[in-house]
């Protein structure tokens, strides 16, 4: 998985023990996940117990492979140092299921942009904390854009 730089600031969170693994994992490459030793699920957003079982979530490196399961275009300047359009995605990762995370899609033409497009997650370095976005995968069809 592959750190990339900045394009433009982000609202990031504090950071606190249930989400540090998920914002820092990209320093080394990893989309680190929450699971569940006792039920072996997968939790986002970031919490310290299972929310099916109740157990202490343990982060797990996931593959940063997903699917597009919905998406929008935001033309609004919601930040004054980051410049519209954005493409803004939910997607769920190959772990599971119902592992839906909200995100930005990079390197993609907003037309090319499908229900089901596989994707493969990027970091962005925001110093201390690395902002997963994603990518369409090589040859998935969808056209590279300005990301």
């Amino acid at each position: 998985m592959t750190v990339i730089p900045a394009p433009a600031p982000r609202l990031l969170p504090a950071l606190d023990d249930a989400n540090r693994a998920f914002w820092t994992g990209g320093r080394d490459g990893n989309l680190m996940v929450g699971r569940c030793p006792a039920c072996r699920r997968w939790a986002l957003p970031p919490a310290t117990s299972c929310p099916e079982c109740g157990d202490a979530l343990v982060p797990e490196p996931a593959s940063g492979r997903a699917r597009v399961w919905t998406w929008t275009l935001n033309s609004h300047q919601y930040h004054p140092d980051v410049p519209p359009p954005t493409l803004i995605a939910i997607v769920v990762l190959d772990e599971q299921d119902d592992l839906r995370l909200a995100t930005n899609l990079v390197h993609v033409d907003e037309a090319a942009v499908r229900e089901g497009l596989p994707v493969q997650v990027l970091f962005e370095d925001h110093g201390e904390m690395f902002y997963p976005v994603f990518e369409p995968v090589a040859g998935a069809g969808a056209g590279a854009g300005a990301g």
